[in-house]
């Protein structure tokens, strides 16, 4: 009786990889049929601008909270030209700015305002860090969008 039992265990097992087997083999014969979207996205307090849209230009949505009172946004400048940036909060007005840029030489400048135009005269990866003014009240909280857009000289 024990043969048995450990006969039909042993083809059941087979038989359930076999069925596993020819699912993966079907699924990779499968053409793709759409294009995952490319998006830069906040993760932690970072925003890593990876991708352009049509129209050149980075964008991404961010959130400031009391946990991250401070968004990172790290871009790769392979050209040397102007910057010029800009924060739209959800709310159309608030206590948001562009508070740094730090260079790739680690040098930085700031703070800036909700625009920013400043010339990049190294190529490399830049931060900007962008959270609230400490001189003022009413620290902004809530989402906002944050584009990019690199002019060459």
């Amino acid at each position: 009786m024990k043969n048995w039992y450990i006969l039909l265990m042993s083809i059941f097992c087979f038989s359930c990889q076999q069925k596993e087997n020819n699912k993966t083999a079907a699924d990779a014969t499968k053409p793709v049929v759409q294009k995952e979207k490319q998006e830069n996205k906040q993760i932690g307090d970072t925003i890593a601008m990876n991708f352009k849209n049509e129209e050149n230009v980075f964008s991404a949505e961010g959130h400031l909270d009391s946990l991250n009172s401070k968004v990172y946004v790290q871009f790769k400048n392979e050209v040397l030209g102007e910057l010029n940036a800009q924060i739209v909060p959800d709310a159309g007005k608030g206590n948001i700015r562009f508070n740094q840029i730090i260079f790739p030489d680690k040098t930085s400048d700031g703070p800036f305002g909700m625009d920013l135009k400043i010339p990049l005269q190294q190529k490399g990866t830049h931060i900007l860090v962008i959270g609230h003014s400490l001189m003022a009240k009413n620290p902004y909280y809530g989402n906002f969008k944050v584009q990019l857009n690199i002019r060459k000289e």
